[in-house]
Formats: C-alpha cells, sequence, structure tokens
C-alpha cells in the first residue's frame, strides 16, 4: 500500500486535532507500521478554521511536510465549505467525508468522491458537548472507518473509550458507531 495521506478541516474547538491523533493511534493498532499526526498552528482560536493532517503506511514515513495533495480529506464543519476549497490537492479518485446532513450530491464539490453523515445530529442525540457546542470529531472517525476501510470501527471505539473513559467514552465509541452506520456516498 502506498502511503495514505488525510487532511482535516474544522474548527477550533470541534476536536480536529484528536480526530488526526486517534486515527493514527487505530491506524497502528490495525497494522500499519507508520503513522503519523499533527496540526498545523496559526492563530486558531474557538471557532476560526483550522487544519490538521494523519499520515498511514506499512513502513516508516519520513515526510514532515504539510500535506498538500491528500488521499482523503475530512471536513468537520460543512459551513467551512463556503470560504476554503477543501479539495485543494486531492488525488484523483480522492475521498471527502462532510459532516452534513445533505446527500453528498447536494454539496457543491469540485471533486472528489463525497461522503455525508450528520454528525452535529448525532452529538446532539448521544449528548456530544463541549461548552454547550456540539463535538464530531469522534463521529468523524466512524464515517471515516465506514467511507474508506483503512481502520476498522472496533478499534476507532477501542481508541475513543481509551482517550475518555466511562460514559463519556461510551457515548463517543456510539457516535462513532452511529456515523459509521449512517455515512453514505
Amino acid at each position: 500500500m502506498k502511503m495514505i495521506e488525510i487532511r482535516w478541516h474544522g474548527r477550533g474547538g470541534q476536536g480536529g486535532v484528536t480526530s488526526a491523533e486517534l486515527l493514527a493511534k487505530a491506524a497502528y493498532i490495525d497494522g500499519y507500521k507508520g503513522v503519523q499526526a499533527f496540526p498545523y498552528f496559526g492563530a486558531e482560536r474557538r471557532g476560526a478554521p483550522v487544519k490538521a493532517f494523519t499520515r498511514i503506511a506499512d513502513e516508516e514515513i519520513n515526510v514532515r511536510s504539510q500535506i498538500y495533495t491528500p488521499d482523503v480529506v475530512a471536513v468537520l464543519d460543512s459551513s467551512i465549505l463556503d470560504i476554503i476549497d477543501v479539495t485543494e490537492g486531492l488525488v484523483e479518485n480522492g475521498k471527502v467525508i462532510v459532516n452534513s446532513p445533505k446527500k453528498p450530491d447536494e454539496l457543491a464539490l469540485p471533486r472528489g468522491h463525497v461522503y455525508t453523515y450528520d454528525g452535529t445530529g448525532i452529538a446532539l442525540k448521544n449528548g456530544l458537548l463541549v461548552g454547550g457546542l456540539p463535538v464530531i470529531n469522534t463521529t468523524m472517525l466512524g464515517a471515516f472507518a465506514k467511507a474508506t476501510g483503512l481502520v476498522k470501527l472496533e478499534t476507532v471505539q477501542k481508541v475513543i473509550c481509551e482517550k475518555w473513559s466511562g460514559k463519556v467514552g461510551e457515548r463517543n465509541a456510539q457516535g462513532a458507531k452511529e456515523a459509521y452506520d449512517t455515512c453514505t456516498d
């Protein structure tokens, strides 16, 4: 397998950096030898557009740059589609996973095989809130597992429950499963 590069788009406070890190951990548990996760830091603040990155490979990864030609783009907040070209540099036949209640063909994305799921609705239903706002990073991990097949849902749920213990972990793992079950292309 070639190295798979994932770019995460969201807003500060939505957990995009945590998503990138948990995906790398899940990929490692699922047998990938090379994993990386890192944020792109600028003048981020809660609500401002942010980026994070994950790389997955069968061997050690020596690249240390941002990801400019992603294989997969994960969009935690569909409102940024109006201000950022999230598909910039997306490889041919690349995948775009968007947290949106809309169907994939309702989104005006210039390229990519598009998947959608209602992560915000799932987060609200499961009480996945921080500061009163829905946090959909764990739901995105479930949708990612479904859309790409790169990691197992069970592994995603395991790393979620390791990160957050007790009821919080269980609710987040349930949110990931619901996203997995409802992610469509």
